[in-house]
């Protein structure tokens, strides 16, 4: 029995990239720092990276090609100190979520050593679509496609 990917399967037309997205969300690794993802509303989403010791000059926010990247990057300032010990991390971090078609960054805020990222799903508007059937010559121009907005 031969196993289908979800990428190839004959009804799923144009999703051959959610599987690369899936593999690629796979390979990220490490734990640093922690998060949570939250619900806030049935099209709302929060996610909160603990980040103690990042200043907001050292975080970065970016989105690229539906991927919201999020890195931490502190001062080297070890030479000015003698530690004792340290247990408080302070290296450099990226990580790195998926986001759907449709949701987008809403904004973005820091609080006690927590940075707080806002998400939101625009829903879009369900248009119904009529397509012409043409009959003769293949190349012939080809007509608009009708778009009636679903009620």
């Amino acid at each position: 029995m031969t196993k289908i990917s979800f990428g190839a399967h004959p009804y799923l037309l144009g999703f051959e990239q959610l599987e690369r997205l899936v593999e690629r969300t796979a390979k990220s690794g490490d734990g640093y720092p922690p998060f949570n993802i939250e619900a806030v509303s049935e099209n709302a989403y929060r996610i909160t990276l603990a980040v103690a010791g990042f200043r907001e000059e050292e975080l970065a926010i970016t989105v690229e090609d539906r991927q919201l990247v999020i890195r931490g990057r502190q001062a080297d300032d070890s030479a000015e100190r003698v530690w004792l010990h340290r247990g408080i991390a302070s290296r450099a971090f990226q990580r790195s979520f998926v986001l759907a078609d449709g949701v987008e960054v809403a904004g973005a805020h820091m609080e006690h050593g927590l940075l707080h990222i806002d998400l939101r799903r625009v829903v879009p508007e369900a248009v119904v679509q009529t397509i012409p059937i043409r009959s003769g010559r293949s190349d012939a121009p080809v007509p608009p496609v009708k778009r009636i907005e679903a009620k």
